[in-house]
This record gives structure tokens, C-alpha cells and sequence, in this order.
């Protein structure tokens, strides 16, 4: 392991901002089982004891597989009456977004470093009032792996407050599309969608800030001519959440998406 990599990992100890519970701790009584983590249900609590407002009842915002962190602290700077968590794996990463955040004395940005596989044991129900899902691996190959598969929407529903939002901002064509046939199949409110969110003649109800901000990975996307696209749903839905099944054609968009992909790069 490289010495930078050593030395942001040391300087994480320090940040207040970045919680980096271990896995021991939260499979401690089996995967089916997550132990709960003491902030579940207190995020931001801290902030009262300091300022006197009510800092916990403002609404909770993730964004998943935030790497750096730069979409959550320029949706924080924008508003500061939200509250943000950005939360990925990667230590390296969440350094420069808990790094950034300090030195900017952020009250309302958090990081956690753990498994989105995991992130029950960190939230309460109804203490989440959206998802971000900023340019997710695709996962073509597995299913399950998808962070808007109906596994997962199950994940969210258990923290999302009623009428909770997820939004998918990504180049991929084969996860836009998924995620759409996923929602469709399960009946789920459709607040938004267009296949290239920049073009002009794209939806204009969409938000300003969707296409205001944008990820390091986002702007290198669109100086190749990679299209972003962008949905957002409620995950509203009474019973289990079912797989698109024929709805989508997995193989289709997989071929496409490829060839997309390399046309652009």
C-alpha cells in the first residue's frame, strides 16, 4: 500500500464528519441479521447540541457510491437545510469528500465508509427522504447486484420515508433502461426520465440542479459525447418487489450499451 494511501487513511481517523464502522461490527450476528450502529436514527443530532436547532428532523439524503463526495458537498452547499450522507467503500475516496467538507466546516455533509449491502444497520425507517445513485457499476452480468434491483429497492424501503425518492443519473443505457422496466413492473411512480438529460429538447419539470451538478466522472462522460441519463420514481409499493423479467431485454441493451460506450470512448 502506497504511503499517500496510508497517510489519507490516518488523517480519516480525524475527521468528525466520517464514520468507518467495521464489517466485524455489523455482521456480527450474520448477514441475514445486521447489528445496528448506534447512529441509526440520530444522524445529525450532534448539530443541536451546538447549534440549538433541530438540525435531525431536516430532510436525509444519500447518495450511494458517492466516491469522492463531490455531488453530496455541492448539494449540500446549495442546501443548507438538508442533510447529506455520502457513503461508499473506498477510504481513499471518501477522503477528499471528508477533507473537503472540515475544511469547509459543512454541518450538514456526512460520510460513511461501508457495504451498501449494509446500509439498514445505519438508517431507521422513514429517516431517508432520498437516494442518489450517481453512475452505479452497471453490474450487466448480475442482477442482484444492481443497486436499483428490486433487492435493493427492498434495502431502501426500509428507511425511505413515504413518497421517498431514488434518482439515477448515469451513462449507462443498459442500467437506465433496467431501472425503468424494474419500476414499471412494480407499479412505481415515474417523477422523471429522459435518455440524454442534456439534449435540449430533454424534459424541463427535471430540477435545475440535476444538470447544474455533476461528478468528475459526469463532465469526462460528456466531453466523449456519452449521453447522461436521469430517472427518478417512488419506491411506494405494497408486497415484494418483483424483477422486470420479459419487460427488459437484457441482452439487447447489454450489446448496445457496449457499443455505445466504445464509440464514445
Amino acid at each position: 500500500m502506497g504511503h499517500d494511501k496510508l497517510r489519507k487513511f490516518a488523517e480519516n481517523e480525524t475527521f468528525s464528519c466520517l464514520l468507518q464502522p467495521s464489517s466485524e461490527e455489523v455482521l456480527a450476528d450474520g448477514f441475514e441479521n445486521l447489528r445496528d450502529h448506534p447512529v441509526k436514527g440520530h444522524w445529525f443530532e450532534r448539530n443541536e447540541e451546538t447549534s440549538g436547532e433541530k438540525t435531525s428532523a431536516a430532510p436525509l439524503i444519500l447518495e450511494l457510491g458517492c466516491g469522492k463526495g463531490e455531488y453530496t458537498l455541492e448539494l449540500a452547499r446549495r442546501n443548507p437545510d438538508s442533510n447529506y450522507v455520502g457513503v461508499d467503500i473506498k477510504g481513499a475516496r471518501l477522503w477528499k469528500g471528508a477533507k473537503t467538507a472540515t475544511l469547509e466546516g459543512l454541518p450538514n455533509v456526512r460520510f460513511l465508509r461501508t457495504r451498501v449491502e449494509f446500509i439498514t444497520a445505519f438508517f431507521a425507517p422513514g429517516e431517508v427522504s432520498e437516494i442518489w445513485l450517481t453512475f452505479s457499476d452497471p453490474q450487466p452480468k448480475s442482477e442482484n447486484n444492481r443497486l436499483s434491483s428490486p433487492l435493493f429497492l427492498e434495502r431502501y424501503r426500509k428507511m425511505l420515508r413515504p413518497g421517498g425518492i431514488v434518482r439515477l443519473k448515469t451513462d449507462s443505457r443498459f442500467l437506465h433502461e433496467y431501472t425503468k422496466a424494474v419500476a414499471e413492473a412494480n407499479g412505481l411512480r415515474i417523477l422523471a426520465c429522459t435518455t440524454d438529460l442534456y439534449a435540449p429538447g430533454a424534459p424541463g419539470i427535471i430540477e435545475p440542479e440535476v444538470r447544474e451538478v455533476k461528478t468528475f466522472y459526469e463532465s469526462m462522460f460528456l466531453e466523449m459525447g456519452v449521453p447522461i441519463t436521469y430517472l427518478a420514481f417512488t419506491i411506494d409499493h405494497e408486497g415484494p418487489y418483483v424483477h422486470p423479467g420479459r419487460k427488459f431485454d437484457a441482452a439487447l441493451w447489454r450489446e448496445l450499451d457496449s457499443s455505445r460506450r466504445s464509440f464514445g470512448h
